[in-house]
């Protein structure tokens, strides 16, 4: 039913990852195999491409649904429509930004600083566009000098300053290098041609394969945490227990007391066991969590 293209590169492992674990694992010959499947219904057929190109071809109706960053749909300038956001980059799952950055000696601090400069700036990026809208705005005389990697090692001898995506600015301090604007802050997408996205029968199959991945991404962050508790201590444990909606609890055999579960953010659980051990919570488990829908 629905024709998918999927990223190559730097989102390709975080996102093949993603499918698995929701059920949706992307089959084919081999790692550097353009063609994929997937064994669904609802999935016809499965494209593996530069995120560069995706939304492109997306638009044009070569692929129902496609993956790509925010960052490429601003730069090809495609009408796209968005299905929802994905938590996740190539390391983390924070969002990767499209920053400005000049040397650490530079004395700018902003792009507005860059409009006083001395004659025409060189940028290099790979985000030709993005930044040729940027400068414009800010009323700066830019050459856009297309980089096709390490744009950081450009500077100073063939470029003033670069556009570059970062999602920690390690790489860019380790060449020298200070951050003084953000362009764009830009998040893994799922995105549909719009015809596409019109059509009832494939709507509603796009937005079920949404569910499967988006409740596999909330289930990263939770966990489910099971115990049982005495009746004296069952107002204390609940005073610490942090929940998703109310605990579910459950009355054990022969009044010895209270079974409790519930899911609670991963983040806290370090200190959350303790904690109900502290209340005189006993048999305290901690289980992961495939999906969680709402």
């Amino acid at each position: 039913m629905l024709r998918l293209v999927l990223p190559k590169g730097s989102l390709e492992a975080a996102t093949m990852q993603l499918f698995h674990d929701a059920d949706l694992s992307v089959r084919r010959a081999s790692e550097v195999d353009y063609r994929a499947s997937i064994v669904d219904p609802r999935v016809a057929d499965v494209r593996i491409l530069r995120p560069q190109e995706i939304p492109v071809y997306v638009e044009e109706g070569l692929f129902d649904l496609g993956i790509t960053g925010r960052d490429w749909i601003e730069e090809r300038g495609a009408e796209v429509v968005s299905l929802g956001i994905l938590g996740y980059s190539k390391a983390t799952d924070q969002p990767i930004k499209v920053v400005l950055a000049v040397p650490e000696a530079s004395p700018y601090q902003s792009l507005a600083d860059l409009a006083s400069h001395q004659g025409r700036l060189r940028v290099a990026t790979e985000y030709p566009e993005l930044t040729r809208r940027s400068m414009l705005a800010a009323g700066v005389d830019a050459e856009i000098l297309m980089s096709y990697g390490a744009t950081e090692a450009k500077v100073p001898e063939i470029a003033d300053c670069v556009v570059e995506i970062t999602e920690t600015g390690r790489a860019l301090r380790a060449a020298g290098l200070k951050v003084i604007h953000t362009l764009l802050t830009s998040h893994t997408e799922v995105i549909a041609n719009r015809a596409a996205a019109e059509d009832p029968v494939r709507r509603h199959a796009m937005n079920q394969l949404m569910t499967l991945l988006q409740g596999t991404l909330e289930a990263r962050t939770k966990v489910l945490v099971k115990l049982n508790v005495a009746h004296d201590d069952l107002d204390g444990v609940l005073g610490v227990l942090p929940a998703m909606r109310s605990p579910t609890i459950s009355e054990l055999a022969q009044g010895a007391g209270f079974a409790l579960e519930t899911v609670v953010d991963k983040t806290q659980i370090n200190v959350l066991i303790p904690a109900l051990k502290d209340h005189g919570a006993t048999d305290i488990l901690e289980l992961p969590l495939s999906k969680i829908v709402h």
